[in-house]
């Protein structure tokens, strides 16, 4: 089975082609993608616009470079996939009507795929990881942990009630006066800094609900950074490498905190997670990676991120998405709508909270 996958609900160009073997195994033939970063990177931040109108000026040669990489043709497709949200939904109309037109004049089915499904059966694609597992979904727009139970089965754990673990890092980024995108940029500051130089707070450590807060830790660096500028007339570079460290430990300390929390919750409704699952571009950063590693391990459960490249926006998880859907008989018409909000469990509540089953 050979199916295309077409990505564009943010700032990433991508398509790529998954052939899925007779044992339902995945091999990635081509994984195209054009970044914007340089695009973007005047603004601070990714401009809806802007990003719509590069997707219109490279979509169809990157599809057409994905199709040669992986020497095939759009007639040995067996099915057309593409992101149809949740995201910015200029980029997502784009990608969802290239993939309509292929579709419709090969006479292949097309399948709509949401986005964050994509990302939490990556680990599918690349490992192999069985039903069910703990999902930890961190990206610039989305923070929750998830129970993965089955294709569409997708049951909300904890989720953030106000910023995403990507959004603080970008906007403390933004504080610290460094490069887009923030969050790398953090990363590799905090790699020459002391993280216990400041004292930042732990939001929600320690409550028996999984989600998760990152404005107070925010609001506490930008005024952190307010105290030293008023006081020495600007950060210096330790002070810029302090302060991205202590908060990447301070998220590192509530991811752990919250991914514990979640461990528990998934046991009492769900038993026995196959693994704990980190999806999505936040799964690239090695402090959390280790820190969520050793909180798997003190549980007996094995973590699982996909390569960084796969942890970021990408065609091949689309494709893979469309694939473990097709394999179903799930496909869609047509004249499906592009969606800006697409929450994975819609009709689920939150455990824990339970005020915030409705936010995507």
């Amino acid at each position: 089975m050979l199916v295309l996958g077409i990505e564009t609900t943010c700032d990433e160009t991508a398509a790529a082609v998954v052939r899925v073997g007779a044992a339902g195994t995945g091999e990635i033939l081509s994984n195209v993608v054009r970044s914007q970063v340089e695009d973007h990177a005047p603004f601070g931040g990714v401009v809806p616009e802007i990003a719509a109108r590069a997707h219109v000026d490279i979509v169809d040669r990157v599809v057409a470079e994905a199709l040669r990489q992986a020497g095939t043709g759009i007639d040995d497709l067996d099915a057309v996939a593409a992101a149809a949200g949740p995201g910015l939904v200029g980029g997502v109309l784009i990608g969802l009507t290239a993939a309509k037109a292929i579709a419709l004049v090969a006479g292949k089915p097309l399948i709509a795929v949401n986005h964050l499904e994509a990302h939490a059966l990556t680990v599918r694609l690349t490992d192999g990881i069985a039903f069910p597992y703990l999902l930890l979904l961190a990206s610039g727009g989305h923070t929750q942990l998830l129970a993965v139970t089955g294709i569409g089965a997708y049951s909300k754990l904890g989720t953030t009630i106000d910023d995403a673990i990507g959004e603080a890092f970008d906007k403390v980024a933004k504080l610290l006066d460094l490069p887009y995108p923030g969050g790398p940029e953090v990363e590799r500051r905090a790699s020459a800094g002391n993280a216990g130089r400041f004292a930042f707070p732990r939001p929600l450590l320690g409550r028996p609900t999984a989600d998760f807060s990152l404005s107070g830790l925010k609001t506490a660096v930008r005024l952190e950074v307010e105290r030293i500028e008023a006081a020495a007339g600007g950060l210096g570079d330790q002070d810029i490498a302090d302060i991205a460290a202590s908060f990447q430990m301070a998220v590192a300390d509530m991811v752990a905190d919250r991914a514990k929390v979640a461990i528990r919750l998934f046991r009492e409704r769900f038993g026995e997670p196959t693994a704990l699952v980190v999806a999505g571009g936040v799964g690239a950063n090695q402090t959390l990676k280790r820190v969520l590693g050793e909180k798997a391990a003190a549980a007996g459960l094995p973590l699982v991120v996909p390569p960084p490249k796969l942890c970021t926006d990408n065609g091949a998880m689309i494709a893979w998405a469309g694939a473990e859907r097709l394999a179903r008989g799930l496909t869609d018409p047509l004249d499906i709508a592009p969606r800006a909000r697409w929450p994975l469990d819609a009709e689920a509540a939150t455990i824990g909270s339970g005020r915030l089953g409705a936010k995507a």
